[in-house]
């Protein structure tokens, strides 16, 4: 260490890179001339253009290389590398120790795969599905068959935050989903499970990368990741930006996307540990509704699904904003214990306009829901103007080793406070028209003095909350996981009809027991009994009790499971489940009630591994037995949950072709059974098969590492539905038709 070293990071101790001036023109303060819609503009393109210019960059370097001819890179990697994860208790651990089934994707694996979205990422696994992820809106997934709450079940470093649009993944060293009950460690979260996001952090050696790729029907998308240290090696930097102007493979559901963001660390001292991050995207896209039954009874045909009923020359994107910071301090108390506070603040904002497909008035007495039998179907101009939401909380715990005779434990204990505030106005939701599923209609559109109504806080929740697992180490073979945690739940809820707000407090006690046995080093089994704790749903649109909140349940589960090394190439992970909790829908007085119970059980197997030195592979495999009882209600009783298969797959392998070296080829397959659309069942959607190849060249290019990729998704163009939903009357999203796309990825 220097014998003398400042206090604070000197930007004059920061070798800047090629592309930063340009990105620290684009972020400059706008002037007197410049509006909103230019600076974006700006920000966009300047983005995109930093990574394009970097491969230029790179390409003059490697002229001026006393080795200009290209070398091969050879580069090998696992599906699923990433051996450790946070979510699976109060700290990272070894995923193989932890009695959960637990899915980590890490940064390789998301450049590997060019996975962009957590769309992209989540379908290589069989317990997740997607629960309305319409093109264009918010990102929304089901986890073991229960769809995920998106004002809980999303978290950044375990922190809430909306899942209301799309998750940036620019910033984030991998995606970990931790499938089942999460009440020990996160509280309030729906039975299914969370998805979390850790972010990036600071890297010792220089970090200079930059991608540029072109998909779809023209989308360009760019990307940039700096990071390393200052002079004074205590500090930290990791820069991300990206940007992108979306194509989608829905026609004319267009938009872009910005995205900035920046962490620091400082190793106050040996003991110490200060972190930052900070970041901002805006997002503007037009949304792609989904389609109805025709006559509320027949699933459409001969529909395409690159078709937008959102099509309407006075359609308006769906605009988000979204900016996040967080803190974290970490202080060493001695050499097994750790003492740690961290915070998060999370602001999001969207406009929601769309030209909303629903109904048919055009035959007999009309269907509500249902389009008609010619596939005409009634458009609703739908704005919701200034949504805000703005969670935030804060946690301490203490977490330390030692032992009581021959016994061991690994004790954590804490506390943690969080709060959300949610605001809105009255939404329009007019009738304007009528167009048609196969021949698209112009619906006129009279502006009028339609607007939102004022914007008010209509939701507030509070979240107390005292926790403390401990690890025993009972023998050496076996292991006891032991928690509780205690949580109080105030909320504060407008009601339209009352004409004021209805106040809930209630307070639970979530334990969480689990036992670890370790038949061999490579080996283990495990049984888990937990508790966890949901918010009730929101009654959807056009019913009678409209926004209001059922109030908060708990849940119930039971698994066993196993998780083994085979040999040294093979990994295998398996669990059996059977997680409870009241069931919520629309009656027949159109009314939203929780009634009765669902039963979800089910099996999981994850498995990966090398065939052969040049061939990997992976398989993620679910069935899933779901049941709604204890209704009194004949035509639902003993019937399917919604959207959830009976059984999913996804599969990938991939190949290293010897004769050229560098070159890697690989296939995925992926299998829905078929789903129930209605609680009532009375239609189903079909089962469907997609596959998808891909390929990667790695090279050397001078001092720069150069990553080419390729890859066509739903390669035979097969149609099909993978959405289904009973929500807003009930909606069918199809799947996307084949897509192409195509990267560059430099490495210096």
């Amino acid at each position: 260490m220097p014998a003398k070293e400042s206090a604070t990071p000197s930007l004059s101790l920061f070798a800047l890179p090629p592309l930063a001036p340009a990105l620290i023109k684009a972020a400059r303060q706008p002037s007197a001339r410049e509006d909103e819609q230019t600076m974006r503009t700006q920000l966009k393109y300047s983005i995109l253009a930093c990574a394009i210019a970097q491969a230029f960059l790179t390409h003059a370097h490697a002229q001026d290389s006393a080795h200009p001819v290209a070398e091969v890179v050879v580069t090998g990697n696992r599906f699923i590398a990433t051996d450790r994860a946070s979510v699976g208790g109060f700290g990272e651990a070894s995923l193989f120790d932890t009695p959960a089934s637990i899915t980590a994707i890490g940064r390789t694996q998301m450049q590997d795969l060019s996975i962009r979205s957590t769309t992209d990422a989540l379908r290589y696994d069989a317990s997740v599905a997607d629960a309305y992820n319409a093109v264009g809106y918010a990102e929304q997934f089901s986890i073991r068959g229960f769809a995920l709450d998106n004002n809980y079940s999303y978290r950044k470093d375990g922190f809430a935050i909306p899942g209301d649009t799309q998750i940036p993944l620019e910033n984030k060293e991998r995606i970990e989903v931790l499938k089942g009950l999460a009440g020990l460690t996160s509280g309030i979260a729906t039975p299914g499970g969370i998805v979390n996001y850790v972010t990036k952090r600071p890297t010792s050696a220089p970090l200079r990368s930059a991608t540029v790729e072109v998909s779809e029907r023209g989308t360009l998308y760019g990307t940039v990741d700096l990071g390393g240290r200052f002079e004074d090696r205590r500090f930290g930097y990791r820069v991300n930006a990206a940007a992108a102007d979306l194509h989608p493979t829905v026609r004319g559901a267009n938009g872009d996307r910005q995205f900035v963001s920046a962490a620091f660390d400082w190793q106050i001292t040996p003991d110490a540990l200060l972190q930052l991050d900070m970041d901002y995207q805006r997002k503007a896209q037009i949304t792609a509704p989904g389609f109805q039954l025709i006559r509320n009874e027949a699933l459409p045909t001969g529909v395409s699904a690159k078709t937008l009923l959102n099509d309407q020359p006075w359609t308006r994107p769906v605009t988000t904003k979204d900016s996040n910071l967080g803190l974290r301090f970490e202080y060493r108390l001695a050499p097994d214990w750790t003492a740690t506070v961290a915070g998060n603040k999370h602001w999001f904002k969207r406009d929601d306009y769309t030209a909303f497909p629903y109904g048919c008035s055009n035959e007999g007495a009309g269907y509500y829901p249902g389009f008609c039998s010619n596939g005409d179907y009634d458009v609703y101009d739908y704005q919701s103007t200034g949504e805000r939401k703005s969670p935030w909380g804060v946690q301490a715990q203490v977490q330390g080793k030692f032992a009581t005779g021959a016994v061991r434990h690994a004790l954590t204990v804490g506390a943690s406070y969080s709060e959300r505030h949610d605001s809105n106005g009255d939404y329009v939701y007019d009738y304007v028209g009528y167009s048609n599923i196969w021949n698209p209609l112009v619906t006129p559109h009279v502006p009028a003095d339609r607007v939102t109504g004022p914007v008010f806080e209509r939701r507030s929740d509070e979240e107390r909350a005292l926790f403390a697992q401990d690890i025993i180490g009972l023998t050496d073979a076996l292991t006891l996981h032991a928690g509780l945690r205690h949580v109080q739940i105030k909320r504060s809820e407008y009601v339209k009809d009352l004409g004021g707000t209805v106040q809930g407090d209630d307070t639970f006690l979530l334990p969480s027991v689990a036992l670890v046995f370790a038949a061999t080093r490579d080996w283990n089994v495990y049984g888990t009994v937990s508790h966890g704790l949901q918010h009730g749903g929101i009654a959807p649109m056009q019913t009678t009790n409209e926004a209001q909140v059922l109030a908060p349940q708990r849940s119930r589960q039971i698994e066993i499971g196993t998780k083994a090394v085979v040999a040294r190439d093979v990994t295998l992970s398996a669990a059996l489940f059977q997680i409870r909790q009241g069931l919520e829908y629309t009656d027949a007085n159109n009314t939203y009630v929780r009634n009765g119970r669902e039963t979800h059980r089910g099996i999981e197997l994850t498995a990966q591994g090398k065939a052969t030195p040049a061939l990997d592979w992976s398989v993620s495999l679910m069935g899933l037995n779901t049941r709604q009882e204890g209704t009194g209600q004949a035509g639902i009783d003993g019937k399917r949950v919604t959207d959830v298969p009976t059984f999913k797959s996804t599969a990938w392998v991939q190949y290293a072709v010897a004769a050229i070296p560098g070159l890697k080829l690989d296939g995925t397959w992926q299998y829905s059974g078929k789903k129930a659309f209605d609680v009532e069942n009375t239609v189903f959607v079909p089962d469907y098969h997609v596959f998808g190849i891909g390929a990667s060249y790695g090279l050397k290019w001078g001092a720069t590492n150069v990553t080419l990729r390729a890859r066509a998704d739903n390669l035979f163009d097969k149609f099909y539905w993978r959405d289904v939903t009973p929500a807003l009357g009930g909606y069918l999203l199809p799947g996307a038709p084949r897509t192409l796309r195509a990267s560059a990825q430099f490495d210096f």
